[in-house]
């Protein structure tokens, strides 16, 4: 696929490349061959665990010395021709039409609420100092996180608080279907147990989204025993979680993985709201391993499946309603969905979805929207056009 059709660039500013080459050199030289490399305001990468991850932020860091340069690994990649495996994606976007702030956090096992809400607002107050030259301009943010830390509420909690609502979406970036170590990258390097706040401010039209297809139904499943800490629900309406589980969303007779509970999740009603809380496996002794945070005497609701299609389809359309024509979107979207289309034969159909209305970003473990961390959800930031 030649340059010109990977670019989205011109009236939004935002430019996309992508490569599956087979090694990090051929696909850094590969990458920066598509992109600008001067006037930039912020590199972001979406890498494949197949790419050694410290070669490849090490390597792509020094052909943009005067921009940040930030990312992490992925479950899947959002390309700019449909969904991908065992690819890289990059995306540039110009001082013309956004300036950007970073900041790293550290540490995730020590992380602290006040720590979150004092690096939410120092990068809030220097974004504003950067920017109170330029008017017209408006902010939001991105969030990046280890995948498997299991601090994603906390952080996403004291994050929003310190932002002054400003809008932030983000994804738990990915390790194919591992489950073993995810990495973000930073300042040339990648690490593990961080996260990273990415605030930008662009004179472009822009909305933040969240799309899922799921409905409640009246079934129940009450969290009587758990491993808070570890995500782990060992019982469920005072039964073992598996079994109990299978019962209520009837497959007992199903061997329980990744497409039973991609197909089958449970909600959570939050602020008269509902949110996926997704199951990532089953262990031996029969308890439940979740990607979002549990609690004893959580009350989890089971749920219907809507069209995915359709309901993708409708979250396009309504952004198109809200902010006019959009020259990309920058989407987080749940691992467990590319896996339900898988099971029900709809990827090729998504794929072309994101295609034609320039879809790029990453499959997550676990997606973020405002202060709640969510699963089983296509989440981002949909970016318009400059005025003629």
């Amino acid at each position: 696929m030649g340059q010109a059709d990977l670019r989205f660039g011109g009236s939004s500013g935002v430019a996309v490349a992508k490569s599956k080459a087979p090694t990090v050199d051929e696909a850094v030289a590969e990458l920066v061959a598509q992109l600008p490399s001067d006037e930039l305001a912020l590199v972001l990468v979406f890498l494949s665990p197949r790419y050694d991850p410290h070669r490849f932020i090490a390597e792509i860091t020094t052909h943009f010395a005067d921009t940040p340069v930030c990312g992490c690994t992925t479950a899947g990649e959002l390309a700019p021709d449909g969904w991908d495996e065992n690819s890289v994606v990059a995306m540039t976007f110009s001082q013309a039409d956004f300036n950007a702030v970073v900041r790293p956090i550290l540490n995730l096992a020590n992380f602290q609420v006040e720590d979150g809400r004092r690096i939410g607002s120092e990068l809030r107050h220097e974004l504003l100092r950067t920017t109170s030259e330029v008017g017209g301009r408006n902010p939001f943010g991105l969030v990046l996180i280890d995948g498997m830390c299991r601090r994603e509420e906390a952080v996403m909690s004291a994050l929003y608080a310190s932002l002054d609502n400003i809008p932030i979406v983000g994804g738990s970036a990915g390790d194919g279907l591992r489950f073993e170590r995810t990495w973000v990258f930073f300042d040339g390097k990648a690490h593990t147990d961080a996260a990273l706040l990415i605030l930008l401010n662009t004179s472009l039209p822009f909305r933040v989204f969240k799309c899922d297809n799921f409905e409640p139904t009246a079934q129940k499943l009450v969290v009587t025993e758990a491993d808070i800490e570890q995500r782990v629900v060992k019982e469920l309406n005072a039964e073992p979680a598996a079994a109990e589980y299978s019962r209520a969303v009837g497959i007992i007779d199903a061997k329980l993985d990744p497409f039973s509970f991609a197909s089958h999740p449970v909600l959570v009603r939050v602020g008269g709201s509902y949110y996926a809380r997704s199951i990532q496996r089953v262990d031996p002794d029969g308890s439940l391993r979740f990607f979002c945070a549990i609690d004893e005497g959580m009350v989890l609701t089971t749920a219907t499946s809507c069209s995915l299609v359709g309901a993708t389809r409708d979250a396009f359309a309504e952004t198109r309603d809200q902010i006019g024509d959009v020259s990309l979107y920058i989407g987080f979207e749940c691992l467990l969905r590319r896996l339900d289309a898988e099971q029900h034969q709809l990827s090729r159909e998504m794929s072309e979805l994101y295609r034609q209305n320039r879809v790029v970003g990453f499959h997550t473990y676990g997606e973020q929207f405002g202060s709640m961390h969510v699963n089983q959800t296509f989440t981002g930031v949909a970016i318009g056009r400059r005025p003629t």
